[in-house]
């Protein structure tokens, strides 16, 4: 047979793959949203669609009514939004952080100067295992709904972090791929995350503390009503209702879908650097390409609540 002959025998439809060959939809936001003027502060885009640094605001100063307004429409629009040269204190952080709600404790990650900061303290004895697509802690049932992490320390190369628009994502996906995920819903668990490092007791108090979670596969934004992927690699076991294999199938097709670099900014880090970022809307990849050298920051999550569809 020559190599250039099709073998009849040989399948040629394989499940959730297809080349892409239109023009990506990249729209920032939702149909009926038109762009308005940002009038207290300068908003640098980092991209077309997601991701921009925030000129003229001092995290140090009292943030104003009027400010945090226009920062959370900037947060709305642009999914994660950036500051640098904010030398500010923890206290600082937290307190900027609280503008937007309660906070929430980590349970298994490192703390820092207070219960609400996770410290990240990467160097020759931590290799870090980061590097993987995620949203945060969607293994609780209402996930953080917003984070922001500030770099205090950083490597002379390497280190930078990406984020994606899972809303993009969702609006690329073909049509019957739309149909045949809508109302679907998934299993979501921390044990494989984070239950390798606890002893059986550990592990059953956390399992009854944190019991599985079931969030829908396409979710809609509390805010700003657009769909959005909230499926992650991380901590989605399955979806419901679907055998092993064809929930596994469709599963790696979705998580494929935020390696797409044209819905993804990366973000090279500075001392003092915060990135704030909509964890509703949004998937991050912190690159672990940096060891042995240090990197050195802390993050706070806002409280989210229960994803809906």
């Amino acid at each position: 047979m020559s190599k250039y002959t099709i073998d009849p025998t040989r399948p040629l439809n394989i499940p959730y793959r297809n080349r892409y060959t239109g023009t990506r939809i990249l729209r920032r936001f939702p149909e009926g949203v038109e762009e308005k003027p940002y009038t207290l502060f300068q908003v640098k885009p980092l991209g077309p669609l997601i991701g921009a640094e925030i000129v003229g605001v001092d995290l140090r100063d009292s943030i104003t009514s009027e400010v945090k307004e226009e920062l959370n429409r900037a947060l709305l629009e642009w999914k994660v939004i950036f500051f640098r040269d904010q030398k500010i204190s923890s206290e600082q952080l937290v307190a900027f952080a609280r503008l937007w709600g309660e906070l929430e404790k980590h349970p298994f990650l490192p703390e820092g100067n207070s219960p609400e900061i996770v410290r990240f303290a990467k160097d020759k004895n931590s290799k870090g295992f980061e590097n993987i697509w995620h949203n945060d802690v969607t293994f609780r049932l209402t996930p953080a709904r917003a984070a922001i992490l500030r770099v205090i320390e950083v490597p002379e190369l390497g280190g930078d972090t990406l984020w994606a628009d899972t809303a993009a994502a969702y609006d690329n996906l073909p049509e019957e791929i739309k149909e045949r995920i809508d109302g679907l819903t998934a299993i979501h668990d921390f044990t494989h995350v984070f239950g390798h490092s606890l002893t059986p007791d550990e592990l059953a108090f956390w399992q009854a503390e944190f019991p599985i979670a079931e969030h829908p596969v396409v979710i809609k934004h509390p805010v700003t009503g657009r769909k959005t992927l909230f499926v992650n690699p991380d901590f989605t076991a399955r979806i419901v209702g679907l055998d092993l294999e064809e929930s596994e199938n469709l599963l790696q097709y979705l998580f494929q879908q935020v390696h797409i670099p044209e819905y993804q900014v990366r973000f090279k880090w500075e001392a003092n650097s915060i990135a704030f970022w909509d964890n509703f809307a949004t998937q991050h990849y912190a690159v672990a390409d940096y060891y042995p050298n240090r990197r050195l920051g802390e993050r706070v999550a806002i409280v989210g609540e229960r994803p809906s569809n």
